[in-house]
């Protein structure tokens, strides 16, 4: 049993290896994505003028105004202190062509004083430049990039599918660390003196079985990452009852009438307001989101520069209809069924940020053993590959007589 289990350990690795090398390398990043990002592009983030803000959904009205091909999609209702506020738009329908407007970037950065746009970028642009480096890498670390396939997208599943084969391997790689109980102090030791080789497969073998309980639990939340819909919702609700919403159950929000208008962003926020009190929300409403797919509006609580929610089970999240202003559902952390609670706590568990700054500072590490654990394992499958064809080269040709 034991040898199909090496073997099963061997191809699991060699085909993932890549794949895990590059979200190793992208997630010790991304886990510092906007600190990184403030620092390569200040003129995104630093506001031109030290003048008071506006309101984030004053500067929305003011860029649409300036701009009638886009529509401001996700917006922070206030700026960071010196910092511009930034939006995310899509463009508007082209009354004379009926098709979108064609626009070059779907991100704006705006200085609160004044509405002036100060940049413009395609987050998540295929470019290396400054200016979308860290989008970029963002977005290589869970979709490598790859484009949309007959409308899968097909970066997002083959890296979920990788974390699934990351995970059962994990378990694998568990067992093969401990052949024997008199021999556990091995899988934990690193042969620095030796080098070469013997030290190379420790920090394969001893570093996995180190940060073991880690590793597993990055490897789960990547796939609650990647296929939350299509495969973790379905097996969680077999357990759990999961609280529906329109993000993860679009087919429980009203279909668009004719006739139906948007309600405005201010109706919304009013409503938002009211709701967080009912709720005891200590935050106030921080985000708007409008979703055209869904015809919605999602408000998410935090206080100004906490979108990513830093510290916890991030931040509240409650959606309305955007015809009736009805109250389509919400996502309240720590609340709700265990199934609710246990999706709630994938991304800040896959970031790092449940525990706040020392949780991402032990991601970014974990990042960069997961790449030393792919490459030490590629080094060690080539070697015994080579030393297998050495050894079947060896073998005598068998002797046939005139």
């Amino acid at each position: 049993m034991r040898r199909q289990f090496v073997r099963l350990h061997r191809w699991f690795g060699v085909a993932t290896a890549l794949f895990l090398f590059v979200a190793g390398l992208s997630g010790a990043i991304i886990a510092w994505d906007h600190e990184l990002d403030a620092a390569l592009n200040p003129s995104f983030f630093k506001a031109h003028t030290a003048g008071p803000a506006l309101a984030g959904l004053e500067l929305a009205r003011r860029v649409e105004a300036d701009d009638p091909r886009v529509q401001v999609t996700y917006l922070p209702l206030a700026a960071e202190s010196g910092h511009t506020l930034q939006m995310m738009v899509l463009p508007r329908t082209d009354p004379a062509t009926r098709e979108p407007y064609k626009l070059n970037f779907n991100q704006i950065a705006v200085d609160p004083a004044t509405g002036e746009v100060q940049g413009r970028r395609e987050w998540g642009a295929f470019s290396l430049s400054r200016l979308n480096l860290i989008p970029f890498i963002y977005k290589l670390h869970y979709t490598l990039h790859l484009p949309l396939t007959g409308g899968v997208n097909v970066g997002v599943w083959l890296m979920g599918i990788v974390g699934i084969v990351w995970l059962f391997d994990s378990l694998i790689a568990l067992g093969l660390s401990f052949p024997s109980l008199k021999a556990w102090r091995k899988s934990f030791a690193f042969r620095l003196g030796r080098g070469g080789y013997a030290l190379t497969f420790d920090l394969h073998r001893s570093g996995g079985v180190w940060i073991w309980g880690v590793l597993v639990i990055v490897a789960l939340t990547s796939v609650s990452m990647n296929l939350a819909s299509p495969v973790v919702r379905p097996i969680v609700s077999m357990f759990s009852t999961l609280t529906p919403d329109p993000i993860n159950n679009p087919g429980r929000v009203r279909a668009p009438q004719p006739g139906d208008g948007v309600l405005s962003r201010e109706r919304i926020v009013r409503l938002a307001t009211e709701a967080g009190k009912a709720q005891h929300l200590v935050a106030p409403p921080g985000g708007l989101y409008y979703a055209k797919a869904v015809h919605a509006y999602g408000v998410g609580f935090y206080e100004t520069g906490n979108d990513h929610g830093d510290m916890g089970l991030g931040n509240p999240w409650m959606y309305w209809d955007a015809a009736t202003g009805k109250l389509l559902g919400q996502q309240i952390p720590g609340k709700g069924t265990a199934g609710d609670v246990f999706m709630q706590v994938q991304f800040p568990l896959h970031s790092g940020r449940i525990l706040g700054v020392g949780g991402r500072v032990l991601i970014s590490a974990v990042g960069i053993a997961v790449a030393v654990l792919s490459a030490t394992g590629l080094l060690i499958w080539l070697k015994k590959l080579n030393a297998r064809r050495r050894s079947a080269q060896k073998v005598p040709k068998p002797y046939v007589g005139a």
